[in-house]
């Protein structure tokens, strides 16, 4: 469903992705994992056509992103970091609008906001202002519009960051069933999301995959411990802009 071969990103002299290669099949939830700096968003960024690759070759559901890039787009469902929302639309207005700019329309456009709402849970506020609604709220009303197509791939950058434990264990629960569908792609800084979301995991440090495997052999490479894992193949400095992004 995702293939990434050779991926490399560079910013001037700087490389934030440096020669990536892996691949995410469907009924797979693959964690991508590593501190702050490492080339998660950049690579997030370039997966889902955001950000033009400086070498290497993406497909989507064997459609070359390089190519191809509106008809690999259409089969993902992509949720940014910091994903931005209008604040004065109501959830289901917002989520109508979304609908409308993936060319859904009538019943289907109907349906399509219903079923979103109901698998993000939003069915309580979905007639409610988004500037009223509480982070996690928010942030499954971002969650709830990359599912409208049902698209076959999912991207997802932070998903739980900024959560409190309820609203981060209810999303873990809901990716881990999307999975069981899907192609998932999902990258974070937190080590624990790797045992309770994730079939499979890769590290990365300074652009690099460091580590790669189901959480169970990454806890063996850690002697048992994925945290001591981590620290054995992370660097401890890292770029002072998160987003691997030189400031405009």
């Amino acid at each position: 469903m995702i293939e990434v071969t050779d991926l490399t990103k560079t910013f001037g002299p700087k490389v934030a992705v440096d020669n990536l290669s892996f691949s995410v099949k469907k009924g797979e939830v693959l964690g991508f994992l590593g501190p702050n700096g490492a080339g998660k968003s950049t690579t997030m960024r370039m997966v889902t056509g955001f950000l033009p690759v400086t070498s290497g070759k993406i497909k989507i559901c064997d459609i070359p992103m390089n190519w191809r890039p509106n008809a690999a787009k259409k089969k993902i469902g992509y949720l940014p970091e910091s994903a931005p929302l209008y604040n004065d639309m109501t959830v289901q207005g917002f989520l109508k609008f979304c609908a409308s700019l993936r060319g859904l329309g009538g019943p289907k456009r109907r349906h399509a906001v219903d079923e979103a709402i109901e698998t993000c849970f939003l069915e309580n506020v979905a007639r409610q202002s988004i500037g009223t609604l509480s982070k996690g709220y928010r942030h499954r009303t971002c969650l709830a519009q990359a599912l409208l197509h049902d698209p076959e791939v999912l991207v997802l950058d932070e998903p739980t960051d900024g959560l409190d434990p309820n609203q981060k264990l209810e999303v873990r629960k809901l990716i881990k069933n999307l999975g069981k569908d899907k192609a998932i792609l999902f990258s974070t800084h937190i080590l624990e999301e790797v045992t309770a979301s994730c079939s499979r995991a890769v590290i990365v440090d300074q652009g690099k995959i460091v580590a790669d495997g189901t959480p169970a052999e990454l806890e063996a490479q850690g002697g048992g411990s994925l945290y001591d894992l981590f620290h054995k193949v992370t660097t401890f400095e890292t770029p002072a802009d998160k987003s691997e992004e030189p400031a405009a």
